[in-house]
């Protein structure tokens, strides 16, 4: 098992089932997709006991309309001209699902970029061990991006946002309310910071503006 890396592997159980089917000694794969019962046999003492063939035919069924959905919702809407929560905002209210398959190396990194932005997680976080060893373990080709990758689509996915985000305000056909908050960080610096409220949709959107440093000033007057 230690040399099967193909990523086909991930479509079926981790762990593949000893069998006899017939006179012939076999691994049988079990399909993780949920409501699949296919199960797919490879011949243990035949010349292509490594082939990956039909394992291939038969993600090739589901993963043709996940690659498609991806490149329409999640890339497209955020490094192209999709709607700018489109990616950002939960699907329905029901329960979590996640896909039967791995990320591909786009997705990852839309989702690291989304999973930094509202954890607020450093860049780094790719590095560390812990991280390393949950996202390679069973995968160890699993495509991990660098910091450096994801400090440069984070800053991308910020400058197309904010474009967005002011043509979203300018054409807002309603009334936005501005408010701004102020105080002292821990180096006692004095800092304000301004945002906008409105309704889209029916639902209710905050969107901070800016965040800048007070000036100091010096009083020179007379006591």
């Amino acid at each position: 098992m230690k040399d099967w890396t193909s990523p086909v592997y991930a479509f079926c159980k981790p762990t593949p089932i000893i069998d006899v089917v017939g006179t012939q000694c076999s691994h049988v794969f079990k399909c993780c997709v949920r409501g699949c019962k296919v199960r797919i046999c490879r011949y243990l003492n035949m010349t292509n006991a490594r082939s990956t063939g039909n394992m291939r035919k038969h993600a090739k069924k589901y993963s043709a309309k996940d690659v498609a959905e991806v490149h329409n919702k999640i890339i497209g809407s955020i490094l192209c001209n999709g709607s700018i929560t489109e990616s950002f905002k939960r699907k329905g209210k029901g329960k979590v699902t996640y896909l039967h398959r791995q990320h591909m190396c786009a997705e990852t990194k839309a989702e690291i970029v989304r999973w930094v932005c509202e954890s607020l997680r450093p860049f780094a976080i790719v590095k560390d061990r812990g991280f390393q060893s949950l996202m390679k373990t069973g995968r160890p080709e699993y495509y991990i991006p660098s910091e450096l990758t994801i400090s440069h689509d984070v800053r991308l996915v910020f400058a197309r946002t904010r474009v967005k985000v002011a043509k979203l305000l300018k054409e807002y056909n309603g009334k936005l309310n501005f408010t701004t908050d102020a105080w002292t960080a821990l180096n006692h610096h004095a800092l304000v910071a301004f945002s906008v409220h409105l309704e889209h949709k029916g639902a209710p959107l905050s969107f901070p503006l800016d965040i800048v440093e007070v000036a100091k000033v010096t009083y020179l007057g007379s006591a």
